[in-house]
């Protein structure tokens, strides 16, 4: 729907994105939505462990994988952008270094995701990974289940990743208190409808269900799309909603 790559109007401009409830975001919603990276997950975890960990196995993944060559290409025919060469197909080196290029970019494909999460799943399965969370994450999953509340994750990573992740967990399998796990294959995270979809999937209002994220734009495409939003600060962005340094009052 070409509607949903409009620019999301700023707070300053419509009033309907500044909610009255800012001060307590989360009282009243029936569901929790959370980003992981940054929001319960350290970014240095996610920059300085995972993403190196999927270069150094990526050429060796993609050479035993040739069955997903196609759709890599398909990606790299699409992509625009000062792209690597790649002149045939079935070329798996090259396919590599397009899949490289596409981290080193910071780009959210979901091809690329969808590669990292399969060698991340090695991983954690073996024992060279453990997904580092935040130590209040866990007391705060207890918290919003003994109150009733629905938990979900919306990551740009690959739910087969948001899963390992949370199963190999630093404060042990944490999978049990989550419901529903959603990517960039429900919509792009900057994209109010991506949330209107999930609020229709996990079955609660849009009010009802309050998105902690650190980035601010994704909180706006949420706002937008009618829930409340939170700024978790764990670096820090500038945002003019409520705010969290940690979950512990939450």
């Amino acid at each position: 729907m070409r509607e949903l790559e409009v620019a999301i109007p700023k707070p300053s401009d419509q009033a309907a994105l500044q909610p009255e409830e800012h001060a307590q975001p989360d009282s009243e919603a029936s569901a929790i939505l959370l980003d992981i990276e940054g929001t319960t997950t350290p970014i240095d975890f996610v920059y300085k462990v995972l993403f190196p960990y999927a270069g150094k196995h990526m050429e060796t993944y993609v050479e035993s994988h040739i069955a997903e060559l196609p759709a890599i290409y398909e990606e790299y025919e699409t992509e625009q952008g000062q792209k690597p060469p790649w002149r045939q197909p079935d070329d798996t080196a090259a396919a590599a270094q397009f899949l490289l290029w596409l981290m080193d970019q910071d780009r959210k494909s979901t091809v690329l995701k969808s590669v990292q999460g399969k060698i991340w799943e090695r991983g954690f399965v073996s024992g060279e990974l453990k997904g580092e969370v935040y130590p209040d994450v866990k007391p705060a999953f207890e918290r919003w289940k003994s109150q009733g509340k629905t938990i979900a994750i919306f990551s740009s990573g690959s739910i087969l990743a948001q899963k390992q992740l949370f199963q190999h967990s630093t404060e042990g399998d944490l999978t049990a208190f989550i419901s529903a796990y959603f990517d960039t294959t429900t919509g792009p995270k900057r994209d109010p409808e991506s949330y209107r979809a999930i609020c229709k999937k996990i079955q609660t209002e849009r009010s009802r269900v309050c998105f902690y994220s650190d980035v601010a734009e994704e909180l706006e495409a949420a706002r937008f799309a009618g829930l409340k939003a939170v700024l978790v600060v764990r670096p820090g962005t500038d945002w003019d909603g409520p705010t969290v340094t940690d979950f512990s009052g939450q």
